[in-house]
């Protein structure tokens, strides 16, 4: 893998320096937080594709272009990368995406990496630089650290090699976490301080840790490598809250008490800050950890962030502060989205011993015809188009088709191509995907971009709880078979 990237700059930097090629880098999340801060510097030296779900606004300039892609979609995800040398990943999953969400962020997570790592590799990337977090010496990680840990291990799982920057709280505006934190500050006069205040953390610079990911790229001395980067002090989150009230010219009373758990303070905080539950409890959960970094995961290079906390905060709520105003502007116009009643749906089974997502997608379809009798039948019309119906009428609910040039034995693809409970005017992309987790005998079951014909109320209430049920029941129901039994044996 490090050769791949030494080759690479043998190549290039060895080229007269009035035709060497500028590397083109795929930016995840370039509208972001984050990714928008990382554009500017990498335009200095490389060309970017500036990868986004959104594009209307955008535009192109001489080293930026701007490419819209889902990457819940494989198809999108090899389209977006074509043409690219590296690539930076950014993408979390934690606020739901599609006007309604199934499913937990850590599943959905899985599918996004998953289709980023195949993408890479088919595009013959040299690298992938990863943004991640700290990840604590303990056996028990909150649900936020375990998923980042497990799209590390998907990110690698295809050959591409990866770098991965793990930090830890990111002060600058915007964001999650600091402007969480700030919010507390500024709007609580007398805070009482649960136990995980007192743990220890890492906080780290935005600039600090843009220094570090651009610096990753293309540099094979961290190729294949998990680089822990930290700022110059390790402090508690109630020196942090401190360091931020002095920021802000504020005193505050701070009270240590025992007795709130992580639970009731991560409802305190999004009740408190007026933050999504979807993005405060995942990161509240992940507090009970000291996230301080490891001096052996740390490099020389990046790895030792060199501005202070306070000086760090002081800096984020002034451009805070800035950005407040230039909103508040008449020129400035925002449109809110347009609403589309579309489903994401997202499960995690087991698998079977020996067995891939193409076993599992063609025993669910033999089990749901079973699950659902005598109410629904299933009914295979060709060897790859199934339909769900009902017996009298004979009129398919939905129908399902199989995409043999879009699947392999580890991922089973299926196209939503009609019935009645589909919306046939506005379905463009409505999917139905079995993909096994790399390296893991388990399998997310995904449905995407799906389009109801029943009114959005009564589908919430119905078809969307119904299948979830299924899921439910067919998870339990694979946990049952021995994987020698004559049932595994005859799918």
């Amino acid at each position: 893998m490090v050769q791949r990237l030494k080759m690479y700059w043998s190549v290039t930097m060895n080229q007269n320096p009035s035709t060497r090629r500028r590397p083109v880098v795929a930016l995840t999340g370039a509208s972001g937080y984050i990714g928008n801060n990382l554009l500017q510097k990498l335009t200095k030296h490389a060309d970017v594709i500036a990868l986004s779900r959104n594009i209307e606004n955008k535009q192109d300039t001489e080293h930026i272009t701007w490419r819209a892609c889902d990457l819940y979609s494989l198809a999108d995800a090899e389209q977006a990368l074509e043409g690219a040398d590296f690539a930076v990943y950014l993408v979390h999953s934690m606020l739901p995406s599609a006007k309604l969400t199934q499913g937990s962020f850590e599943d959905m997570d899985v599918i996004l990496a998953d289709n980023f790592a195949q993408a890479a590799n088919k595009q013959g990337l040299k690298q992938i630089v990863y943004l991640s977090g700290i990840i604590p010496k303990s056996r028990r990680l909150s649900r936020h650290l375990r998923s980042r840990l497990e799209v590390e291990n998907i990110l690698r799982a295809y050959g591409t090699p990866v770098t991965t920057i793990r930090a830890g709280l990111i002060v600058g505006p915007k964001g999650s976490s600091f402007p969480i934190l700030a919010k507390l500050v500024k709007r609580l006069p007398v805070m009482l301080l649960p136990k995980w205040t007192r743990k220890k953390t890492h906080p780290i610079a935005l600039p600090d840790v843009l220094y570090a990911l651009d610096h990753s790229i293309g540099n094979a001395n961290l190729s294949g490598k998990a680089i822990d980067v930290g700022g110059p002090q390790t402090m508690t989150y109630k020196e942090m809250m401190r360091q931020t009230a002095q920021a802000m010219g504020k005193e505050r009373r701070m009270i240590d008490v025992p007795f709130l758990t992580v639970n009731l303070s991560r409802l305190w905080v999004s009740l408190t800050t007026n933050t999504p539950k979807e993005m405060v409890y995942p990161l509240i959960e992940s507090l009970v950890h000291p996230m301080t970094a490891h001096p052996e995961n740390m490099s020389e290079e990046i790895s030792y962030g060199k501005i202070p906390f306070k000086e760090a905060a002081r800096h984020s709520l002034q451009e805070e502060e800035k950005q407040g105003q230039q909103k508040t502007l008449p020129s400035m116009k925002l449109q809110p989205p347009s609403i589309q009643h579309d489903v994401r749906s997202v499960q995690r089974i087991p698998l079977p011993e020996g067995k891939k997502a193409d076993w599992v997608a063609l025993y669910y379809i033999e089990w749901l015809s079973r699950m659902v009798h005598p109410f629904l039948q299933v009914k295979e019309k060709n060897q790859s188009q199934y339909q769900i119906m009902f017996p009298i009428t004979q009129q398919p609910v939905l129908e399902f088709t199989y995409a043999p040039e879009r699947s392999t034995e580890d991922r089973a693809l299926f196209y939503i191509t009609g019935g009645v409970f589909e919306d046939t005017k506005k379905n463009e992309r409505g999917r139905l995907e079995f993909r096994q987790i790399p390296n893991q005998q388990e399998c997310i079951v995904a449905i995407h971009d799906y389009m109801p014909s029943l009114p959005w109320f009564i589908y919430k209430y119905t078809q969307a709880k119904a299948h979830l049920w299924v899921m439910h029941q067919f998870k339990k129901h694979l946990r049952t078979i021995n994987p020698l039994s004559s049932e595994a044996m005859s799918i």
